[in-house]
């Protein structure tokens, strides 16, 4: 079970790693211009999905990562 779990963790670094680093560049927290526009704001559906992918991806990491602490 314990080595499932490890090899599951493996896969998830991987997996979350490859998603951050896709995602775009030009999205970043900007203090200089606070322009807030409808247009802005709005994801398109390959940057939502990869935002929701990554939040996901995140919990797995996350809940595994406890599991993986209490089985040691």
């Amino acid at each position: 079970m314990y080595s499932l779990l490890l090899n599951f963790q493996i896969i998830i670094c991987i997996l979350l790693i490859a998603i951050v680093l896709i995602q775009n560049k030009s999205v970043s927290l900007n203090l200089t211009s606070m322009s807030w526009s409808a247009a802005s704001n709005t994801k398109r559906w390959p940057e939502k999905v990869l935002h929701n992918g990554t939040i996901v991806i995140w919990t797995l990491f996350i809940l595994n990562s406890v599991l993986l602490f209490i089985l040691a």
